[in-house]
């Protein structure tokens, strides 16, 4: 980069005020006017700066600032354009109190029955009878360039070009807060600040900012009547030019409240799309919840009716008044039963075991470089079917490297040992890259210990110099021995030229020019070539259409960016060369090398994208690149297989693919692309939201797409938030795509995402396998409660136990079953899907074949225990027997049973050893072996609280015998063929379309797609008070995140999607442009990308038009996005 001193900018927003206003706001410029001149390009802005104000000296008088020495720091001054133009801050969206999280848990249905069930309990057991200045590198503000010196900025974290964009008066002269100054230096005129600056815009569009939009919002109304009407007119203008005003304000209009009810409504109407698995588990806790709250009405109704009829009806016994404190009693004690069989059938544990594995698996992501910012992002992953992946710098290394040379007439496929080459070449090469390279290019030591030295400057030099370190040779003695003020002449970098040519002058008069540039280019000026020996030998045009041939097509096949590197001496005697002639010096050249260039695929990418196509995971390159470099990458890594049916496409062929003769995008075009498609090159941002979209909504497979994206660039926060799960980078990425994202990966690394998929399958697993043992526990619980409450008139679990059974089932066992690490053969099968059922039929065939050995064993031990131990019967107990041996086994086998189908549990796929990896996962045996321990405790001390007798050793042994009989008996289902069971259920389906009403898909439907619809039915079940998942989870979760700042995850998906997809495009004929293999980054012409020759746009903000495509967007006018404060926000970890 430079010294910083000439790698800055001076921004005039802050010295000396030309004059004092009178009054507030008189100034001749509004800030509407301001927004809107900066959301113009190039060109265009320049135009609006000559017709509106003149040149840039005009707006630094209608802003009262002085070009030279800025504002004067008058207090009272800067409060005051404080007031008009806003604060340079973007305040960070407000999180929910830990009490609202709490109130909010509190409104669910069944923890309010639980809860009336524990306070009348409570009230019965208490009855007794009566017995800065300079902005160095980042720009902070927009701004317009007053004066600069060569300056040039990189716009890619805002406009993805990846070239550098140089900034001048009479050309482009407009400079973008979030933008890197990489060369030369400059002073700007600050235009907009804070949340009216273009990254402030695209952070409001993502949900930050709220409140200073909505204290904006009240200032206007308070000042409405004060201000002209021009100014609400133009701050209106304002509004529909840069869309984004518009979207994030759609109910708060300045021309006066009258935006229609409807729109209220929809704004009120949160759109926050439940992730899959929350959809499942609330439909089946709704489910489960009904059938226990059924059983538990059931059995406390026909507890109540029994004890009546047989004591007043066959008994006949008459209700006495001295007698009704023991009815009450009886009724107390069916009652508590009642409540027993609902706490034992609600899953209560299930969002506990949901928030444990989430959570564990955050945590353990974090050492696999995954930084999860929405728990629900970690199970989504496990569903995804297909990941669209950037490629600089994830699929690649995101440094340029020399790979291949061609050295004394060999063609090198790697780098060659210094000793290969001939002394006197290796010194031409040394000398002439060190002193031919810009000396702002160099190779610094890795930040980090272990790290990747850190490139700075121009890419392709880095690779030069990169490519001495790998010779053993070091470039910084050579520049030591020649410093830059010894250069004799300097033909620097540019477009046209495509080469770099530096004169040194030698002590004895004479002089030498090294040359680097286009191999095609420098082999046509050069006569000679360094042959085997070292020595100079004629090159002919023969020789240099062999090279061309054998050497330069087979490495730009590869997508290798070739550079010739070549030098010419001018004797002593001979008089000296018109310096100024460039076509005679650089010409009459000796060729020294031919060397292959390219940013290299990360040595562990190939075998992570053969993993995810194993998984079902379909992987897509989506890239800025040109289409041969993304292709011969694409084939590296392994998306692209030879012989294979896939489409290749630049972003202007797919936009007119997609579009029809309106220019309009149709959902069927897109469907007809997008499963071949597995390289999308030259794409815009636009084009990758697109993209997204359209695989999203597509209905052509048979369940809907889960997309993951990968993004680093602000343009890229469109298509982040749109996707199922939206991958930020860590180390390239910019603020605002790291806002949009659900997980940032600090390493950069493709790699890490198929481990997230790892985790997010796991997740889905734990869950699955929990499920499997609550079930079981839940069934056979149930029915021996209520069938032993209808039979006996008494539980054989009383409640205390049954609380005991409880904790385990739900606390313990989610924290052991939650906790399974996860293994390699989760890539094998293909993903679930969003209708998959989480309880699958062999899940069912081992709920219910566990549940029919169990009920057997405790009806057995019930009906017949007292023969078998030869022990008292514990039926028929009176009121207050004590407790009985009978029941203590009937209990200590029932929860042995429980411990040892928990080792079942642990496989739900039918797998025979259920042993496998147990030793893996320390808290499972931790928890197992507690347990154990604490049931020992419990029968053989806990007395009478706990309703249990001491047992014998015969008895211990024999509840372990039958308790061990689960696994014996797991082996047995495990034989019977799934597929011959043709009874069995599924459950847990997610929500299918065919369940909508009608009504809730006719409102609205041009706005709201596939994934929003099955959101609806979430919502209303949400609103019904029985989404008990959800709230429960933030409940916990809020003690977690009160360690970190809480950031919701913004709502409006659907403002962003209209956003980026009602644009309407005119695509005009253009001629096709071969693209130059050999083109190097292009200096003076910032738009030309160095493997294409369009002629440069005056729109860099979208590639798109670049290539072709001119680009009209036009604000929707039904467009709305709905208000945040949605009681469905997804759970969040926010660092």
């Amino acid at each position: 980069m430079g010294d910083m001193a000439n790698n800055s900018v001076a921004y005039s927003g802050v010295k000396n005020s030309l004059k004092e206003a009178n009054h507030d706001g008189d100034f001749g410029i509004t800030l509407a006017e301001l927004r809107a001149l900066m959301e113009l390009r190039s060109t265009d802005a320049l135009r609006k700066i000559q017709e509106s104000y003149g040149d840039v000296y005009g707006i630094c008088s209608k802003l009262k600032t002085s070009p030279n020495e800025g504002l004067s720091g008058n207090p009272a001054d800067l409060e005051r354009r404080e007031a008009v133009f806003g604060k340079n801050f973007i305040p960070p969206k407000k999180p929910k109190t830990f009490l609202q999280l709490v109130w909010e848990a509190l409104q669910d249905v069944t923890l309010i029955i639980l809860e009336i069930a524990a306070i009348v309990s409570l009230g019965l057991s208490f009855y007794q009878p009566p017995e800065g200045d300079t902005a160095r590198d980042l720009l902070p503000a927009d701004g317009i360039l007053i004066q600069g010196n060569d300056l040039k900025i990189d716009e890619s974290s805002l406009t993805g070009e990846s070239d550098h964009v140089k900034k001048s008066l009479d050309k482009d002269p407009l400079l973008l807060s979030g933008t890197h100054v990489m060369e030369g230096s400059g002073r700007m005129v600050v235009t907009a600040v804070g949340v009216n600056s273009q990254t402030g815009i695209i952070f409001t569009l993502l949900g930050a900012g709220g409140e200073e939009e909505e204290k904006k919002d009240e200032k206007k109304k308070e000042k409405k009547n004060k201000k002209q009407d021009g100014t609400i007119e133009n701050r209106n203008k304002a509004k529909a030019q840069d869309g984004a005003a518009m979207e994030m304000q759609p109910l708060k209009s300045e021309d006066g409240g009258d935006g229609d009810e409807k729109d209220k409504k929809k704004a009120n109407l949160p759109k926050k799309e439940k992730s899959v698995l929350q959809g499942k588990l609330t439909k089946l806790a709704v489910q489960i919840g009904k059938a226990g709250l059924l059983m538990s009405a059931v059995t406390v109704i026909i507890l109540v009716l029994y004890f009546v009829i047989d004591t007043f009806w066959v008994q006949k016994r008459a209700w006495l008044a001295e007698c009704t404190p023991i009815y009450i009693q009886y009724f107390v004690k069916f009652f508590i039963i009642g409540v027993t069989v609902l706490v034992v059938a609600v899953p209560e544990g299930l969002p506990l075991a949901v928030t444990i594995s989430l959570a564990y698996s955050v945590k353990k992501m974090m050492k696999d470089n995954n930084l999860v910012r929405h728990l629900d992002a970690c199970e989504t992953m496990g569903n995804a079917t297909a990941i669209c992946s950037d490629k600089t710098g994830t699929l690649t290394m995101n440094r340029m490297t020399v790979v291949q040379a061609y050295i004394n007439e060999k063609h090198y496929k790697k780098v060659p040992e210094p000793e290969a080459i001939p002394p006197n070449i290796l010194s031409y090469l040394v000398t002439g890259i060190s002193v031919n390279c810009a000396y702002t290019s160099k190779i610094l030591p890795p930040e980090k210990e272990g790290g990747l030295p850190r490139h700075v400057g121009n890419k392709t030099e880095c690779a030069l110099l990169g490519f001495l370190l790998d010779l053993k040779r070091d470039y910084q003695d050579v520049r030591n021995e020649i410093p830059e003020e010894a250069l004799y002449k300097v033909y620097t970098f540019n477009s046209v030229r495509k080469s770099m040519s530096t004169v040194l002058k030698n002590s004895d008069g004479s002089y030498r020019i090294f040359s680097k540039g286009a191999s095609e280019i420098i082999l046509k000026k050069c006569f000679k070539i360094l042959s085997a020996n070292g020595e100079a030998k004629v090159f002919r045009p023969r020789d240099r259409d062999d090279i061309v041939k054998t050497v330069i097509e087979p490495m730009a096949s590869e997508g290798l960016r070739t550079i010739c590197l070549a030098f010419r001496d001018f004797p002593a005697g001979e008089p000296e060369p018109e310096w100024d002639n460039e076509n005679d010096i650089v010409t009459g050249l000796t060729c020294i090398a031919v060397v292959g260039i390219e940013d290299p695929v990360r040595p562990e990418v190939p075998d992570a994208i053969k993993k995810c196509q194993r998984a079902g995971i379909t992987v897509r390159m989506v890239t800025g690149d040109n289409i041969n470099t993304a292709r011969a990458i694409a084939t590296k890594c392994g998306i692209l297989h030879p012989g294979e049916d896939f489409l290749c496409l630049e972003g202007k062929d797919f936009n007119r693919r997609i579009r029809n003769e309106k220019g309009e995008i149709e959902q069927e075009r897109i469907d007809k692309i997008w499963p071949k498609l597995r390289v999308l090159a030259r794409s815009s941002p636009t084009d990758k939201h697109t993209l997204v979209k359209g695989i999203i909504d597509s209905t052509v497979s048979e369940q809907r797409q889960v997309v993951a994206v990968t993004g680093d660039g602000t343009n890229d926060g469109p298509a982040l938030k749109k996707a199922d799960v939206g991958f930020a980078m860590g180390i390239a990425g910019t603020d605002v795509a790291k806002e949009a994202s659900d997980i940032i990966l600090t390493d950069d690394n493709f790699t890490s995402i198929v481990k997230a998929v790892m985790w997010g399958r796991n997740v889905y697993d734990s869950i699955s396998k929990f499920l499997q043992f609550q079930l079981t526990v839940n069934v056979v619980a149930v029915i021996v409660a209520f069938t032993g409450a209808c039979i006996t008139q008494d539980s054989p679990l009383k409640a205390v136990q049954m609380l005991w059974v409880n904790l385990i089932m739900d606390t313990l066992a989610s924290l052991a079953l939650a906790t399974e690490p996860p293994t390699e053969s989760l890539l094998l099968r293909k993903p679930y899907g969003r209708n998959k059922p989480l309880i699958s039929r062999t899940m069912m065939k081992n709920i219910l074949g566990h549940a029919f050995y169990q009920l057997v064993v405790v009806f057995t031990l019930l009906f017949a225990g007292e023969k078998f131990f030869d022990i008292d019967s514990g039926r028929n107990a009176p009121l207050h027997a004590p407790p009985s041996e009978h029941y203590t086994i009937v209990f200590n086998t029932f929860v042995l049973m429980q411990l040892f189908n928990e080792i079942n549990a642990r496989k739900i796929h039918g797998e025979r050893n259920v042993f496998e990896g147990i030793f893996n996962n320390a808290i499972f045996c931790t928890i197992v072996l507690g347990t154990f321990v604490i049931q020992i405790i419990i029968v053989q001390f806990g007395g009478k609280p706990f309703s249990c007798s001491e047992l014998s050793v015969e008895q211990w042994l024999w509840s372990i015998f039958l308790g061990m009989g689960t696994l014996l008996w797991g082996q047995l289902i495990s034989t019977i063929p799934t597929s011959r069971l043709k009874f069995l259920k599924e459950a847990g389906h997610g929500t299918q379309k065919e369940e909508i009403p009608e009504e809730e898909l006719a409102e609205d439907v041009e706005e709201i797609d596939h994934a929003e619809r099955e959101l609806r039915r979430g919502q209303i079940l949400w609103f019904r008070g029985l989404n008990r998942i959800q709230t429960q989870i933030r409940v916990v979760n809020a003690f977690r995140s009160s360690l970190y700042e809480g950031l919701e995850k913004p709502e409006s998906r659907s403002s962003i999607h209209n956003f980026m997809t009602h644009p309407e495009f005119r695509i005009e004929d253009s001629e096709p442009h071969i693209p130059l293999i050999d083109d190097t980054d292009a200096e003076d012409d910032a738009p030309t990308k160095r493997n294409s020759s369009p002629p440069p746009s005056p729109n860099k903000n979208n590639n798109a038009v670049d290539s072709g495509i001119h680009l009209t967007i036009e604000m929707n006018k039904s467009a709305t996005s709905s208000s945040p404060g949605s009681p469905l926000h997804s759970l969040e970890t926010s660092l």
